[in-house]
């Protein structure tokens, strides 16, 4: 089986001259470097003392699960001839925070919203979003439910 391999480095640039002497003497932000790519800001949720400019890892974790399901589903489009002129997902997601302040999602809902060219494939353009959350590595790599509640119409 191929595997594939992913590596990137993370820099705290949050040191205002205290390091982490006080919970409020550092701020909350890094950078993620990925060769050949722009730098990605990032800083904690703005609950968590966080720069609400920046990503934070919780955005990111949205991001994945719904970029990673609109790539399979314009791939499986492609390849069943429906044409999709336009994707558009409006993502949510829930997240627990228990009492040792530890967090974890419990939930995302992924809303897609697509075009498509013809009646022919609104009933086969349904059904593909069910194999791409199949196929979708982000959301199978996650311990939670990703729903996907799609809406398709035709023009």
């Amino acid at each position: 089986m191929p595997s594939h391999h992913y590596a990137l480095t993370t820099i705290w640039t949050g040191n205002t001259g205290k390091g982490t002497a006080g919970y409020r003497d550092y701020e909350r932000s890094y950078e993620v470097h990925i060769e050949n790519k722009p730098a990605l800001a990032g800083s904690s949720d703005p609950k968590f003392r966080g720069d609400p400019s920046r990503y934070n890892p919780e955005d990111l974790l949205l991001a994945s699960l719904s970029g990673c399901h609109m790539l399979w589903y314009l791939h499986l489009c492609s390849d069943a001839k429906i044409v999709c002129t336009s994707y558009k997902d409006s993502a949510e997601g829930e997240m627990e925070i228990s009492a040792n302040g530890a967090g974890k999602f419990t939930r995302v809902t992924l809303r897609p919203e697509i075009v498509i060219t013809s009646d022919a494939g609104l009933k086969q353009a349904e059904e593909l979003h069910e194999r791409a959350h199949a196929l979708c590595f982000i959301a199978n790599s996650v311990n939670f439910p990703v729903e996907v509640s799609p809406s398709i119409r035709v023009n």
